[in-house]
């Protein structure tokens, strides 16, 4: 197929990557380990591990798991934020020849029982604050072996004992749990650390991860993803974050992962990429927490900063951390979300460096999309295909439509998952016959090979038989001085069939919503203004940060005043 966008690649940037001299994951990470053995790997809660301290709890963890017998390829379930255990308990159960199960911490015992028994998972890895979950299922499907970890478990000597003591005595953020049979990790790694370990052969095309879909649009499932895919992704990203890089030699570069490692986004960059690159990793436990996340920064410059748009939001706002040094930081990348044009501008203004937008999902390991990472400033683009991919613009029946036209976005590449688990239909519907992966993101791409996203399929709102997409509404909201962040949704209309409302937080608390509406009345066309302008103190977001329009769309509309849904009186506005 035609590849515009190779012609438009940084000069460093290659056209492929190869992952034939990797023989799986655990040799990419086993070979960092060894190569970076003496650097700090991780800084969470002041305390420091270096790659050597995780390389040994890793084989540690491993031995033990092997100790249990499971078949070859069992899965194992990891629940846990942004702790230096999650580290161990990735590499232990990769290196062991199982399949490492992500799930979010902040789960409900519902949500946790259905991924158990999706997934099959043999074996639990969790923090002791969400024990109380998981004593709460009350169907465990083929769970065997629960190991829970204090949130100050590896930190090391009084430090460990500091932080696993206040947090449950003095900031009360473990509730009492009971769960027979549950191991500490410390008794585990004890174990494992006199028992024997036999590397098993591990295959590039076997499952390293079972990564659950957000879910934020549906029923979560489950996307397998391989030992190559998550090679070729971290080579990727390797690849494409190299001109940003450029001049850094072998000092030892410096992340910060506000985001939860156990979402797709981070997972890969934060995680494989970072250790790849022997970087130091400040672990942020809750990307909410922002006098922590600034005060981590401060102590230890950040050069790399992966985020997306809500958190880079929220601390273009606050004074704190605009007193910080940003002479560092090399490369600020935005996924997860769209990328408002606003909160691009202000970060570049507050910072002097651009926000680099890219693009991908769970799907894809995640990246398949980004922009150069040389670039001076916004691009309003989510960017070129990476190395070894093909993006197309696809219409119904997935055929590629011509430069230009607006269709659904469809991915190529050797990042692109071996299909979902024990869901075979799910597969064939999300793949081509081709080979492209199927996004539901509707984009255009132009001459140049830069796509633009527009919107997802689910989300676009149908007003008079226009197309509106909610991402074209939030952009042009968002740059209003008064709105801190918005999310536009669409509703029942009798005349139209539906039109748009848009929810609000104040930045200005004097905002009103005739304010919005006339904002947008030289912006938009006449069917895509909001009819409906609700202020709230607060959108319902993931654990990421991604708004939930899902919700926004199911909470019914309440009386009152600031902070709950008051429609606008404002005329029903036509097609100009």
């Amino acid at each position: 197929m035609n590849r515009p966008w190779l012609a438009h690649y940084p000069a460093e940037v290659p056209a492929e990557i190869s992952t034939d001299g990797y023989a799986s994951l655990v040799d990419l990470l086993d070979r960092a380990c060894v190569r970076h053995a003496d650097r700090v790997a991780c800084t969470a809660m002041g305390a420091d591990l270096t790659y050597r301290h995780i390389d040994e709890h890793g084989r540690a963890f491993a031995a033990w798991l092997q100790s249990l017998q499971l078949p070859r390829g069992s899965r194992v379930a990891v629940m846990m934020p942004n702790v230096p255990a999650y580290l161990v308990a990735l590499l232990g159960v990769f290196r062991a020849g199982h399949v490492v199960v992500n799930v979010n911490p902040l789960y409900k015992s519902v949500e946790l029982e259905r991924v158990l028994k999706d997934s099959g998972a043999a074996v639990i890895v969790l923090l002791e604050n969400f024990a109380r979950t998981l004593q709460d299922v009350s169907d465990r499907g083929s769970l065997q072996h629960v190991v829970v970890t204090g949130p100050g478990d590896l930190l090391g000597g009084l430090k460990s004992m500091v932080v696993n003591l206040g947090a449950k005595y003095l900031k009360k953020m473990i509730p009492e749990w009971h769960i027979d049979g549950a191991l500490k990790l410390n008794t585990v790694l004890a174990s494992g650390a006199r028992a024997s370990f036999t590397p098993p052969i591990i295959a590039m095309e076997d499952i390293a991860v079972l990564q659950y879909t957000g879910g934020t649009t549906g029923t979560p499932k489950g996307a397998m993803l391989s030992h190559r895919n998550l090679v070729a992704n971290t080579l990727q990203t390797e690849a494409v974050a190299a001109p940003a890089l450029r001049g850094s030699g072998e000092s030892q570069l410096v992340i910060i992962s506000a985001l939860p490692l156990y979402h797709i986004f981070a997972l890969t960059v934060c995680g494989f990429y970072a250790m790849h690159k022997g970087m130091r990793n400040l672990l942020i436990i809750n990307p909410r927490d922002l006098p922590t996340l600034v005060a981590a920064w401060k102590k230890t410059p950040v050069n790399l900063f992966p985020g997306v748009n809500t958190l880079f939001n929220a601390l273009a706002h606050n004074s704190a951390f605009a007193q910080l040094d940003f002479t560092p930081l090399r490369l600020t990348l935005g996924g997860g979300m769209a990328v408002q044009r606003a909160v691009a501008e202000r970060w570049l203004k507050l910072t002097g460096k651009p926000l680099i937008e890219g693009y991908g999902l769970s799907e894809t390991s995640p990246v398949a999309v980004v922009n150069p990472t040389d670039a001076k400033e916004y691009s309003g683009a989510i960017g070129l295909p990476l190395p070894s991919t093909d993006v197309a613009i696809l219409d119904d029946a997935g055929n590629a439509l011509p430069i230009g036209e607006r269709g659904e976005i469809g991915i190529r590449g050797p990042q692109v998952m071996l299909g979902y688990w024990r869901n075979e239909a799910e597969t064939r519907a999300a793949m081509t016959a081709d080979g492209f992966f199927r996004t539901g993101d509707i984009g255009v791409m132009d001459e140049k090979g830069y796509t633009r996203i527009v919107d997802r399929k689910k989300d676009m709102i149908l007003v008079s038989g226009f197309n509106v997409y909610p991402n074209e509404v939030e952009e042009v909201v968002a740059a209003h001085p008064g709105v801190l962040e918005c999310a536009a949704i669409g509703v029942p209309d009798e005349h139209s069939g539906e039109s748009v409302k848009v929810f609000v937080v104040k930045k200005d608390p004097a905002l009103t919503e005739q304010d919005v509406l006339e904002f947008c009345r030289d912006k938009l066309t006449g069917y895509k203004r909001p009819r409906q302008v609700v202020f709230r103190e607060e959108l319902p977001k993931t654990n990421v940060g991604k708004i939930l329009r899902r919700e926004l769309r199911e909470d019914p509309p309440k009386e009152g005043g600031q902070g709950t849904d008051r429609p606008s009186s404002a005329p029903s506005q036509r097609r100009a």
